[in-house]
């Protein structure tokens, strides 16, 4: 058993958080292209600004059902927990890498599970403001203050979802070396298992589901 891995997500699930996190990478970079002149020049990586202008509101929608679908596999994985409120007070050993000090948790911890959260409200508002903005030229201009609220809104969504997009990278990658290879290959060694997701992990062992 020491020398199997313990599978952490499914071919599906994989499938699922790569669609996401391509399309919102795509979306990321024409967003910002079109937030600020001095970055318009990140068009220059997605064909150019016309190619960017009409392929972002495609891949807008691509990311928002990609939330719609991880909502639909992981919603019950998302819901907090005892453990989760646990978890949070020992916040600072977790980023400190003091995992011995952290609490055991279930699949996701909490900060995982806020990410979820956070990326998918932001992706309805964004897909509302977007819609907006996508045919604003079909509007009148006596819905002005929508079109305005739309830009306002858009921005906000966005700028939150990067700020919670640069954490998840950052501890996904540097804080919890291993994560990466999960959600790419769909296992981890039963010592990362143990260590990181102890509730979870012994869930796993009990239903026996170890790859060889």
């Amino acid at each position: 058993m020491s020398a199997g891995r313990v599978i952490r997500y499914s071919l599906s699930e994989r499938i699922m958080h790569w669609v996401a996190a391509l399309s919102y990478v795509y979306l990321l970079i024409t967003g910002l292209a079109f937030y600020s002149p001095r970055l318009y020049w990140l068009n220059g990586l997605t064909g150019g600004g016309p190619t960017a202008r009409a392929w972002h509101p495609l891949a807008g929608l691509l990311f928002f059902f990609s939330t719609v679908w991880m909502y639909r596999t992981w919603r019950r994985d998302m819901q907090a927990t005892e453990a989760d409120r646990d978890w949070n007070k020992a916040l600072l050993q977790y980023v400190r890498n003091e995992d011995e000090s952290v609490p055991a948790v279930g699949r996701f911890n909490a900060g995982q599970k806020q990410f979820f959260w956070l990326m998918l409200v932001c992706s309805v508002f964004l897909l509302l403001s977007g819609i907006v903005l996508w045919f604003t030229d079909a509007l009148p201009w006596s819905l002005r203050d929508l079109r305005y609220g739309s830009v306002l809104t858009h921005v906000i969504a966005f700028l939150l979802t990067v700020a919670g997009f640069i954490v998840h990278i950052y501890m996904g990658v540097f804080v919890v070396p291993g994560g990466l290879h999960g959600i790419v290959h769909g296992d981890v060694t039963p010592a990362w298992a143990k260590m990181h997701h102890r509730l979870w992990y012994g869930e796993k062992i009990g239903a026996g589901s170890i790859k060889p």
